[in-house]
């Protein structure tokens, strides 16, 4: 049976986190790793304001005591003032995953021309893989997906394709994905085979 993968899901927002707003960043992911996800899964989350050690100890938090595999940030990741969360995930990084922010702009981009003010980083803290996602649910999923053409195929291709494989090669459980809505690429040597029922 496979282990479970516990996912942190952080919203950065200072209107959000104030109640000014109501969040919409965690009900999307939430959503979205319940249509994605065919292995077991559950979550952590926290609503918390920009402020960068905030958000760097609500990182650490879920890294390294609550031991999430996965943590996904949304929001804070623009060139405004208060838009600092790339900068407290890389000060908690162990190792950074640069083409993680690269993928995540360049499908952007096929929506939307402001996508290069976007600073999204992905980075690693022990055996947590972090990733900064967008703040708007639309683009979540567009960057967790990627870009399909008007038949449905893939164009371009989502981050989340390399994600199972990431959290396979820091220690983390063997994750497996409904296809339809985002196949996870390994190589072969890497992809388990199930027994037969």
């Amino acid at each position: 049976m496979n282990e479970e993968l516990l996912i942190g899901l952080v919203s950065i927002s200072d209107r959000a986190s104030s109640g000014v707003y109501e969040d919409k960043g965690i009900p999307a992911l939430r959503d979205w790793f319940g249509a994605a996800l065919a292995s077991p899964w559950r979550m952590e989350t926290r609503l918390i304001p920009d402020e960068q050690p905030v958000i760097e100890r609500t990182l650490i938090e879920l890294c390294d005591s609550v031991g999430c595999h996965l943590v996904l940030t949304t929001g804070g990741t623009g060139p405004a003032l208060r838009d600092v969360t790339p900068e407290a995930t890389l000060a908690v990084a162990h190792k950074v995953m640069p083409g993680f922010g690269e993928q995540m702009r360049q499908i952007s981009l096929h929506f939307v021309p402001t996508a290069i003010l976007s600073r999204q980083v992905g980075a690693i803290r022990g055996g947590s893989l972090i990733l900064n996602l967008p703040g708007q649910p639309k683009s979540i999923k567009e960057t967790l997906e990627g870009v399909k053409d008007a038949g449905g195929n893939q164009t371009v291709p989502g981050i989340f394709a390399a994600v199972p494989y990431c959290l396979d090669l820091i220690g983390g459980p063997y994750v497996e994905t409904h296809e339809a809505v985002v196949k996870a690429f390994r190589p072969k040597s890497a992809i388990r085979t199930r027994p037969p029922a």
